[in-house]
């Protein structure tokens, strides 16, 4: 275990702790990298969790983007393998709950170890969409969500940004614009199904399909859309208990 986790992995900026009891992987928000969890802990109650770098995103962001999500989880799916050896789950927001979806489904297939809980957040399921305001936007308005996600996360947009953020953005619209799956595999591992009370993108209403994709549990928090990128209390208290209770 030392040796496997002493090597560099290019999809965890992060080396994962032999010590730890469990482990979250964090996979981004459409158009954001690894940096978008700076202000989530980087272990609690045990349970370590771990931002994802995607190919064409941030430090990776020489190589190509992915076109699809099921591209996405089989290249995740065989570099993570090696730390799929204690409890492990993954976590998404918004798009990224279809990636996370996509790779559970991908190890299932594959016969590797499947999570123990899969937490989706702010996303319909898989058979329900494709559906979110971005995927009607121009590359205007995207840069203006854009501007204000920089802003959330701390940071100070300059149009050059802007527009080095837009290109992976729009790239990661079309992905979602493309998944259409109306008949998702059913997963072995339980779903945790989170939405927000303030939740003006993805009302809570609009998450009742996850059932179809495994057996789910939802979850309703108090907070917007993009409170997770604070890492709430309640957030990291449902993340930890769920990787205990399967």
């Amino acid at each position: 275990m030392t040796e496997r986790l002493a090597g560099r992995n290019k999809w965890l900026p992060r080396p994962p702790s032999a010590t730890a009891t469990g482990r979250v992987f964090c996979i981004p928000y459409s158009g954001c990298g690894a940096s978008m969890y700076r202000r989530w802990p980087g272990q609690h109650d045990g349970i370590e969790f771990l931002p994802l770098e995607l190919p064409g995103h941030e430090t990776r962001f020489a190589e190509p983007n992915f076109g699809t999500y099921q591209e996405l989880a089989k290249a995740m799916a065989a570099d993570l393998e090696p730390y799929l050896d204690i409890p492990y789950g993954f976590f998404g927001h918004c798009g990224s709950a279809l990636a996370a979806y996509e790779v559970s489904a991908e190890l299932t297939r594959a016969g590797l170890p499947v999570p123990a809980r899969l937490f989706v957040s702010s996303e319909v399921a898989p058979q329900d969409g494709p559906f979110g305001r971005f995927l009607g936007m121009n590359e205007t308005e995207l840069g203006a969500e854009l501007d204000t996600l920089i802003r959330q996360l701390g940071g100070a947009p300059s149009p050059e940004l802007i527009s080095l953020y837009l290109e992976v953005l729009s790239a990661d619209v079309e992905t979602n614009k493309r998944y259409v799956m109306p008949d998702p595999l059913r997963l072995p591992c339980p779903i945790t199904a989170i939405s927000w009370t303030e939740d003006d993108e993805i009302p809570h209403w609009r998450m009742t399909g996850w059932p179809e994709c495994g057996d789910t549990t939802f979850e309703l928090l108090p907070g917007r859309h993009h409170r997770f990128i604070e890492a709430p209390p309640e957030l990291l208290a449902v993340l930890c208990s769920g990787l205990r209770t399967r």
